[in-house]
């Protein structure tokens, strides 16, 4: 492994972690889309960026996924939004990542190249890309009927609230609702939805740009669509709370991604190595950068982490 990690292309390594800490700014600028401030204005980018950054770098250092709570409680510590409806915004942006990322996932498997026969885990891969379809494809859908009509949805929960709960806590949990409904608002304006699901699409391309260059920097004989199955692959990988920065798991998936391919082991863990590393330490530092101008500390984060605002 370490032979081939000295071998690596130092050009092209650097090329695949540049175009991968670019997707940062661009979910900075998709949520500026999706998320309001409370009065209906657009929230300072400045801000946005800070939570993205410090988000994504606790997500790095900390378990459980610390970082989407880390995200919504900069932005609320802002006073530009509510903590559970800037909360629930981050969910919604991870339904439209699994949506784009299946999107892409079967451009890859149309491709000639594509081993569409090979399974991973015993699980043929257009199986997967069915059940993630199916999964991702049906709460964008159910998102957008709630968004379209929030009124019953939110009567029903008010009315268990009221039957099961004390009148305080029933209280609490319907304006907790009322709040996540409310990030909920750029899927009723076509214009916004647009506008998010393109940059969607744009983000998890250029992503799949920053895997392609470092099948480059390897000299892998990967083809373009082995980096749209390799992102997809990871990202559903990654998904559940696991280690902090993913590390395990995302070399994992990555090996048996790539030995679709024919890569043998040994090349693909250094690929796998590389490229996690690479993109571990950029965002790192830009986090805690963020962080710091934010008067806060990792400790600070351990704190929001076991009891949310």
């Amino acid at each position: 492994m370490l032979l081939d990690l000295r071998r690596a292309n130092a050009w092209w390594l650097a090329a695949a972690i540049a175009i991968g800490t670019c997707t940062f700014p661009l979910r900075t600028v998709r949520w500026r889309v999706l998320l309001r401030a409370d009065d209906g204005g657009p929230l300072s980018w400045a801000l946005l960026w800070q939570a993205v950054a410090a988000g994504f770098m606790a997500n790095n250092l900390l378990p459980a996924r610390a970082g989407e709570v880390t995200r919504a409680y900069l932005v609320q510590r802002g006073r530009a939004v509510r903590f559970t409806t800037a909360l629930a915004s981050i969910v919604v942006e991870r339904v439209l990542d699994g949506t784009a990322l299946v999107a892409l996932l079967a451009v890859g498997l149309a491709l000639p190249s594509s081993p569409l026969a090979a399974a991973v885990g015993g699980v043929p891969l257009a199986r997967i890309a069915a059940w993630a379809a199916g999964l991702f494809g049906g709460l964008l859908v159910a998102a957008l009927i709630v968004a379209l009509h929030p009124g019953p949805w939110l009567t029903t929960l008010e009315r268990l609230f009221r039957a099961t709960l004390p009148p305080g806590a029933a209280a609490r949990l319907t304006g907790l609702a009322e709040n996540a409904v409310a990030a909920l608002a750029a899927l009723r304006s076509p214009a916004r939805l647009a506008q998010v699901l393109a940059w969607s699409l744009v983000l998890w391309l250029v992503n799949a740009a920053s895997f392609a260059a470092c099948f480059r920097a390897f000299s892998l004989p990967v083809p373009w669509g082995g980096a749209l199955l390799l992102q997809a692959l990871v990202a559903f990988g990654v998904a559940l709370p696991s280690s902090p920065g993913f590390f395990g798991p995302f070399e994992a998936v990555t090996r048996v991604t790539l030995g679709l391919y024919g890569i043998g082991a040994d090349r693909a863990v250094s690929y796998a190595v590389a490229y996690h590393v690479g993109g571990f330490v950029p965002i790192t530092l830009l986090g805690l950068h963020a962080l710091s101008r934010n008067e806060l500390g990792l400790r600070a984060l351990r704190h929001v982490e076991a009891g949310s605002p």
